[in-house]
Formats: C-alpha cells, sequence, structure tokens
C-alpha cells in the first residue's frame, strides 16, 4: 500500500512531538499530493489497529485522518466509522496512551471542536493533560453512526468486513496482462476498501438438443494433464546402494563410497533388506569392508535371518577383519552365548590346526588381543572357557601375549 519512500516520508512527518498539529497536518499536505491522501489515511488506520505506531505519533496521525476531511459533514467523511470504532474501543481504557487518544477524539469529534487544539502539539497535549481530572464526556455515538449508517446499507457486507469475493487461482495460466488488469490488481490491495468488483456475465454455451452440455474450465490451450512423475520410477538411492554394495563383495571401497553407504543404510532401516546381502555373502563383506559389515549386521538385530548370519560368520575363516566383527557386535549389543564361546572355540582351533608358524604366531597373537578385549570388557564369564583358554596359553606360552592372557586369567580365579 505504502512504498518505502512514503513510509519514510510519513514516520518523519509523525516524528516532529514538538510541533502544533496544524503544523503537522500542512506538512502531511505538503508532502502528499491530495489524490493519494485516501490511500496515506487508508494505511495509517490499519498502523493504528495493528499497534504498529508510538503513543505520540498515534495522536498525530488521528488529528490528520480526521483534518483531511473535516470540511465535509460526519455523514460523508470516509474515516469517520474508524474514528467512532476506535473512540467505542477505548472509552474504558486505563493506561495513558489510551486515555490520551480518547481525550484528543473526544474533542475532534464534539459538536463544537476546541479552537485551542490545533495549536497544541502531543506533548504539550500530554503534559497539559490530567488522567483524573480531564475525562471528557464522550460525544453522541449513536448519531454520529447514525449519521453514516445510510452511506454504509449501500455496501454489501462482505465489502465492509473486507472480503474479497475473488477466490485466487494457484496456477494461473501465463497469458499477457494489460496495463489495465494490473492497475485493477493494484486497487484491489486496499485491505476492507476496495473498489465494486466488475465481473462480466460468461457467455452462452453453443449447444444442440440431442446433446449433452459439457462445461469446460478450461481452454484447449490451457488445459493440462497432471501426471505423477514419481510413478513408476525407480528409488535411485536405493540403486546407487546396491551397486556400492555390489562392488563392496568383491573388493574395499573407498572412504566416499563407506559414507555414502552407510548414510543410506542409516537412513532407510529396510534399505538393507533390499541391497542384495544374503548370508553366503557375508564373508565376503566382511572380509573386504568390516566397517560395513558392522552397521549391516547391527540393522539386521530383528531380522528372521539372523540365526543363519551367525552361523556363517561364526564358521568362517579367522581373520583380523573377522575378530573386528564379532569384537564391535559384542561391545554393541548382547550377542547370544554360544555363539561367542563357538567362535572363540573356532579361534583357538583355527590356531592350533595352522602349519605356517609365522602365520600361526601372527594368528595367536590376534586371537589373545581378542580374547583380553573381551575378558575385560566383561563380554564373556571366562570361567566357561577356563579350562580351554588355559590350554591355549599354555600351548603358545611362547608367545608374549599369550603369556599376557594366562597372567590375566590367574588374576581372575
Amino acid at each position: 500500500m505504502l512504498t518505502q519512500k512514503e513510509t519514510l516520508a510519513l514516520l518523519e512527518i509523525l516524528a516532529h512531538e514538538d510541533k502544533s498539529f496544524e503544523t503537522t497536518a500542512a506538512a502531511f499536505q505538503r508532502a502528499f499530493v491530495r489524490a493519494d491522501h485516501f490511500r496515506i489515511a487508508s494505511a495509517m488506520c490499519i498502523m493504528l489497529d495493528d499497534g504498529l505506531m508510538a503513543p505520540r505519533h498515534c495522536l498525530s496521525a488521528l488529528y490528520i485522518i480526521h483534518d483531511l476531511y473535516k470540511n465535509e459533514p460526519p455523514g460523508v467523511h470516509p474515516f469517520m466509522p474508524f474514528l467512532v470504532g476506535t473512540l467505542d474501543s477505548i472509552q474504558h481504557a486505563e493506561d495513558e496512551a489510551r486515555l490520551l487518544q480518547r481525550y484528543l477524539l473526544c474533542q475532534l469529534l464534539a459538536q463544537t471542536p476546541s479552537k485551542d487544539l490545533p495549536k497544541l502539539s502531543p506533548a504539550e497535549l500530554a503534559d497539559s493533560w490530567s488522567s483524573e481530572s480531564d475525562l471528557l464526556p464522550l460525544p453522541n455515538l449513536a448519531a454520529l453512526r447514525e449519521s453514516y449508517a445510510q452511506r454504509d446499507a449501500q455496501v454489501s457486507e462482505l465489502h465492509r468486513a473486507g472480503i474479497s469475493p475473488l477466490v485466487p487461482d494457484g496456477q494461473p495460466p501465463e497469458q499477457p496482462r494489460s496495463e489495465g488488469e494490473t492497475a485493477v490488481e493494484g486497487a484491489l490491495g486496499l485491505m476492507r476498501l476496495e473498489p465494486p468488483l466488475l465481473r462480466p456475465p460468461p457467455p452462452l454455451l453453443d449447444s444442440r438438443e440431442d446433446e449433452v452440455l459439457w462445461l469446460n474450465p478450461h481452454s484447449e490451450v490451457t488445459f493440462h494433464v497432471l501426471w505423477d512423475h514419481s510413478m513408476c520410477a525407480e528409488n535411485v538411492k536405493g540403486t546407487e546402494v546396491r551397486e556400492l554394495m555390489g562392488k563392496a563383495f568383491r573388493g574395499p571401497l573407498v572412504t566416499q563410497q563407506q559414507q555414502l553407504v552407510l548414510a543410506e543404510l542409516e537412513g532407510d532401516a529396510k534399505l538393507v533388506y533390499h541391497c542384495g546381502l544374503t548370508p553366503k555373502r557375508l564373508p565376503d563383506l566382511v572380509e573386504n569392508n568390516p566397517v560395513i559389515a558392522i552397521e549391516v549386521m547391527l540393522k539386521l538385530m530383528s531380522s528372521s535371518q539372523l540365526t543363519d548370519y551367525f552361523s556363517v560368520l561364526v564358521n568362517m575363516d579367522i581373520s583380523l577383519h573377522s575378530m573386528e566383527v564379532v569384537n564391535r557386535l559384542t561391545t554393541a549389543v548382547d550377542l547370544p552365548t554360544e555363539f561367542v564361546h563357538l567362535y572363540i572355540s573356532n579361534c583357538i582351533s583355527a590356531c592350533e590346526n595352522i602349519k605356517d608358524k609365522f602365520m600361526q604366531n601372527r594368528l595367536v597373537r590376534l586371537v589373545c588381543v581378542f580374547l583380553q578385549s573381551l575378558i575385560r570388557n566383561k563380554i564373556i564369564n571366562v570361567q566357561d572357557l577356563f579350562i580351554e583358554v588355559q590350554a591355549f596359553c599354555i600351548e603358545f606360552s611362547h608367545i608374549r601375549e599369550a603369556a599376557g592372557l594366562f597372567r590375566l586369567l590367574k588374576t581372575l580365579e
């Protein structure tokens, strides 16, 4: 309704609290041309209703709104309903700002307005007013309402309430617009003060007696078929994860690819069931990408095939990666005791059956570190496997890690 330049000019005029009301009103009429007075005054009414003005600025704004059409009778004054409604709403107010507005409006709407009021400034009016002694009697509001009631009766109730009969189109067709249409839309922007809506009647449809009348809401040019482009579309993210999982079974993924798979699995809990993983392919995933294998096993804890996955994990070849996966799973969730015990027994058997001395020593060190981690984290009850683990330590006592595990067992006896 107001441009930025007009808003700044209006606020600058209202900010002079030390100038008299008639000086402020004259400055307003110099700053804005007569054709804009009604629009600017309408904006001030909205600002007063919404509480967007300082208390002293409200006094100047009320005076300017009344002064613009002071020579017109009350029934013709376009803002008389607003002034009467404002006075009616604050007649029982108790705060000083509202009482000052009441004091000002009582003088403006009185049958014989005060001659000294225009010479006072908002600050002087506030200084000379006493909230206890200067409560002026209200003017005859019923008579003022009756003066403009006949005029308002000529306007429909919807227009008086500011309700537009236009229903905006969510997706209007792109058609060339004339300057007249743009001007009408600008005029309709005045809330509660719209001009009358002029809509020509629609033309009659050409029809015959032997045909059914079909009403087309759109012309053939602007009619568009609504199509759901996501229907039957393939899940791009799911496809990408399946492709990366296929690579993960064959070899290690780079860090960026691992992070993408982990993020997608975290975002969609059901994706683990559609990524191409089966119990048969779990050993390949453990050896090539143990980090992804850990996350996948955690997601499969509620799966009906969990026993099959555990069985494959227990019976696969013992390696650093398989022990890493089992160790992480034991610290993250409560694994079945029989699964952990069976895996430990398989680790000990693998160390005893390997022929290569170098590989045997390396595997024994890994198993000893793995068992120490389980014992210190209280994942297993060492008494359940005490004899088997003690025999393992004695057999490989020449290895430093096995000797350390044996000492740990002795401290727990």
